[in-house]
């Protein structure tokens, strides 16, 4: 069976969306989204604490990496959105950019031009839609839903008190003209529920007759015939089927499904495509190579009474919880779990943050982060900029194994010093008066932990995914380079990567909201607006 379109966009995530919604404003042209996972017709997905729920299970992808030389030898999870929306579907929903400066070294070193932080800002302002901010830093009128944490549970106010008592200052919006400090997130919801990019940008656009979007579609190969990419391969409920792209493919899987699939499609480096029974249809050397990812450290502490959204994992609290929330859009559902953050220094010759803090008001919220009998919180820390590179290969040539991540945690000795400076001030953040009044004890790291070999250990034992891998189909202008500024795949015409795969460096914060950006720019770039 074989359909044609204009467009051809492989991977539903959150740019994926965005290229669906804004290509098919275009009434001439014909979209097909194709997604591997399902609809997103899972309650969690839609109720802002849900996040908690998945990070793993169905609506993910179900990887590990490979065991982690410089983290102890452990295979980590590594979460991955399988579902319409991708990440911003099963994510904590915090909203940050990033630091100015790290656009700005995309554009002057690392040969980005035009993505300079003053020339993607305007992409970032069209997409938010901001309920509270607005001004030079914030849009208000786009597809994507922002606004505050409606009641911060209490030990997330005693978390920003706490910070604020370490000499950490309140900083009222992380995305202002400001970066560091201490506050509350703004997240990704709107009336009380999750705004994925599935429900802002393609929800709207769903029922235009000139868009097709296609969930459990397991696109096997880019299809390429005299240089070009002419279409994509897929299955569907068992039967194969060739999508014909007449304008350009558009590949928006990620930057873990990105790399695997030109690599299934022959487009990589050629010793390896051949090492694994792939035919090389074009020797690419930098695809699933760059690999980098935010290594995030958890302190855990047990408290001394329910104070923490820990409470509401006993039955009668969760209905009562869950009644309010449906009666009345309030209590406990609405919150994102990760309420609370800080950018800081990790000494005083930074001259701009180079950790980022996200706190749960909850225990072993997320796979592999330790839990507490009772009620407790959690301090999650990381290296804004890690300077570690690491790696996306494939496993076979069959195209539904999963591929090998391996992000080579810590393998550079900067990152783990950076690493350590964050888990010391989460330590002495626990101590301070307001949230010290509500902590029984820290659970871990445990009292045993003190030198810096100590914290060192303790990092690579329990250090994990931030869920924030890009890289690995670079932009730029050096022979690793995948994708040039416009994003189009070197040596073949009709291909691009438009998503966070494509970022030739990772930024100081979360990674949703750019990689939105990486959307919207990309579907000006593709219809010639600038």
């Amino acid at each position: 069976m074989a359909t044609g379109y204009d467009y051809v966009i492989v991977g539903g995530g959150s740019s994926g969306c965005v290229l669906a919604a804004r290509l098919s404003q275009d009434n001439a042209v014909n979209v097909l989204l194709l997604e591997a996972g399902g609809r997103d017709t899972n309650p969690y997905i839609h109720m802002p604490v849900g996040f908690a729920k998945m990070t793993s299970g169905p609506l993910t992808w179900g990887l590990k990496t490979v065991p982690q030389t410089h983290a102890n030898g452990r295979e980590i999870p590594y979460a991955q959105a399988k579902v319409i929306g991708g990440g911003s579907s099963i994510n904590a929903e915090i909203f940050t950019r990033g630091h100015p400066t790290d656009y700005d070294r995309w554009a002057q070193n690392e040969g980005c031009d035009g993505w300079a932080f003053a020339d993607i800002q305007p992409y970032f302002l069209r997409s938010e839609g901001n309920t509270i901010l607005s001004g030079a830093h914030h849009g208000t009128d786009g597809p994507l839903g922002v606004s505050n944490v409606p009641d911060p549970q209490p030990t997330t106010r005693a978390f920003v008190q706490s910070c604020q008592e370490l000499g950490i200052p309140y900083n009222p919006d992380f995305n202002g003209p400001v970066q560091e400090g201490c506050g509350v997130y703004q997240t990704t919801t709107k009336n009380a529920r999750r705004c994925s990019a599935a429900v802002g940008y393609l929800k709207p656009a769903r029922d235009r007759p000139n868009l097709t979007a296609e969930t459990g579609c397991l696109v096997t190969r880019i299809v390429v015939e005299a240089g070009r990419a002419v279409g994509v391969s897929y299955v569907k409920d068992g039967a194969s089927v060739f999508a014909r792209a007449t304008s350009e493919v558009l590949v928006t899987s990620g930057a873990i499904g990105s790399p695997k699939l030109m690599m299934m499609s022959g487009i990589g480096p050629a010793a390896h495509l051949r090492s694994v029974g792939v035919e090389v249809v074009h020797d690419l050397p930098g695809v699933g190579s760059n690999l980098q990812d935010h290594f995030g450290i958890d302190i855990v502490a047990e408290l001394k009474g329910p104070t923490s959204l820990d409470k509401y994992n006993k039955p009668h609290w969760m209905v009562w919880a869950g009644l309010q929330y449906l009666l009345f859009k309030s209590g406990p559902v609405t919150s994102n779990v990760v309420e609370g953050g800080a950018f800081w220094h990790s000494g005083p010759t930074q001259d701009r943050p180079d950790l980022q803090f996200h706190f749960l008001a909850g225990a072993g919220a997320e796979e592999g982060v330790p839990t507490v009998q009772g009620s407790g919180v959690t301090l999650n820390s990381y290296n804004c900029r890690p300077k570690s590179r690491g790696t996306v290969r494939l496993a076979s040539a069959v195209p539904s194994a999963n591929p090998l991540v391996d992000p080579n945690f810590l393998s550079d000795p900067d990152d783990i010093k950076i690493s350590i400076e964050g888990v010391k001030i989460s330590r002495e953040i626990f101590r301070q008066a307001s949230l010290a009044k509500y902590i029984k004890r820290l659970h871990v790291p445990g009292d045993d932990v003190q030198s810096d070999a100590d914290f060192e250990a303790y990092a690579r034992a329990f250090g994990r995914t931030s869920y924030h891998p890009v890289g690995t189909c670079k932009m730029g202008i050096d022979e690793m380079s995948v994708v040039d500024p416009q994003l189009r795949v070197r040596g073949i015409d009709g291909l691009r990567v438009c998503d966070s795969s494509t970022m030739p460096s990772l930024i100081g914060s979360n990674t949703n909201a750019p990689t939105i950006m990486i959307g919207e720019k990309a579907s000006d770039m593709i219809r010639g607006n600038r």
